[in-house]
């Protein structure tokens, strides 16, 4: 307590924001493998894949949605690598690219496709662990 001025001062250190901090090798690790996931689904997109194409129409998904869907995977794997440099950029690609794979989990789900849930459920929760790793890497 300071006599001079009856006020009780307390010293606390403050946390201090550094989003340019390194990174850990587990985030490391897992946003590179998202990122590639997201460029090789966006290329199958692009290139129109049969399998792709035909799963893709088995659950509602119309044919003039692809280039979109594929644009929205490249600029979640660019701004999860980018977000390695800045990482409230990774945090906020980590969120789109769990909504994104919400969709396709919605999607499946409600095409009754079981199997089809699978790879979409995964990769949400491999984006939500990217995204609360960047966070924590804040």
């Amino acid at each position: 307590m300071d006599e001079n001025m009856g006020v009780a001062v307390l010293a606390r250190p403050v946390a201090v924001l550094n989003p340019w901090r390194a990174v850990s090798a587990n985030y490391l690790f897992l946003t590179v493998v998202l990122s590639l996931v997201l460029v090789g689904s966006a290329l199958a997109k692009v290139r129109r894949q049969k399998s792709l194409v035909a799963s893709m129409r088995g659950i509602g998904v119309p044919d003039t949605w692809l280039p979109r869907l594929a644009a929205l995977e490249i600029a979640g794997a660019a701004g999860l690598l980018a977000g390695l440099a800045f990482r409230p950029l990774a945090v906020a690609a980590g969120v789109g690219v769990v909504l994104y794979f919400a969709g396709a989990v919605f999607f499946h789900a409600r095409a009754h496709d079981r199997k089809g849930l699978i790879a979409p459920g995964v990769l949400v929760v491999v984006a939500l662990s990217v995204s609360l790793l960047a966070l924590q890497n804040i």
